[in-house]
């Protein structure tokens, strides 16, 4: 049974890899600032034992509070999935200082901040894994989200550089980039749009698989990227978005 820390693990893909490693039977500390949502979580059946953290990663605090709060439920620490995020959408006019700030500290400081609370652990650990949550959006840009854009580009070299550094110690270090997920989490992006349903309607024929994903197809990568079988996989952003990155 693997002690695992999901951050940002109440809704959409966060909540799918809770679930999917609970199912799996390992113990897991979900932290999320949607306290709501994860109790939510935590009253579904599962082999697995989970416990929750109200916690907010656009603090200095949070991130090591979330790391802390894993050890001491699971008695050490082998998995870590880092899934909060922020998108944030308006015309470049409209942008302020402070959103461009939240954009940063919850995309980029806070997984770093969590990589740096969570090293020692993770080096003790036989399995030993940091997961990022980018996006395709690392990979190309959309008008109206620069922030979002520009630091999930950045979250895939911070991986880069942590590989080089923790994998000698055993840990490996990767990202996901989901393309389109139907979540809630994408709404300033379909808000932004002057016809959201044209627009959906618009990007659904351009994925080969004519569908956005669902949490549970992103999960399927996240488990295989904290097993055993992705042992000499680090320092990769691995691209999951049903061919739409591909044509």
């Amino acid at each position: 049974m693997a002690s695992v820390l999901v951050a940002g693990g109440a809704t959409g893909i966060g909540r799918a890899v809770v679930q999917a490693f609970r199912q799996r039977g390992d113990s897991v500390l979900l932290a999320d600032r949607n306290l709501t949502a994860a109790r939510e979580v935590a009253e579904e059946a599962a082999p697995g034992p989970l416990r929750i953290l109200e916690c907010d990663f656009a603090t200095a605090d949070g991130p090591g509070d979330a790391v802390r709060a894993a050890v001491d439920f699971g008695g050490g620490l082998d998995v870590v999935f880092y899934n909060a995020g922020v998108l944030l959408a308006a015309p470049l006019a409209e942008w302020t200082v402070a959103q461009w700030d939240l954009s940063m500290q919850v995309n980029l400081r806070a997984p770093f901040l969590v990589a740096q609370a969570a090293a020692p652990h993770l080096e003790k650990s036989p399995l030993g894994r940091l997961i990022f949550t980018s996006s395709t959006g690392a990979l190309r840009g959309h008008a109206g989200m620069p922030a979002y854009h520009a630091s999930k580009a950045g979250l895939i070299n911070l991986a880069r550089a942590l590989a080089d550094e923790l994998s000698p110690h055993g840990v490996r270090v990767n990202c996901i980039c989901p393309g389109w997920v139907d979540t809630p989490f994408n709404d300033a992006f379909w808000n932004h749009q002057s016809s959201p349903a044209e627009a959906l309607k618009e990007l659904e024929s351009r994925i080969p698989l004519r569908r956005q994903a669902q949490p549970e197809d992103i999960a399927g990568l996240v488990m295989f990227l904290a097993a055993p079988e992705s042992g000499y996989i680090t320092g990769e952003s691995i691209v999951i978005d049903g061919g739409y990155s591909a044509v």
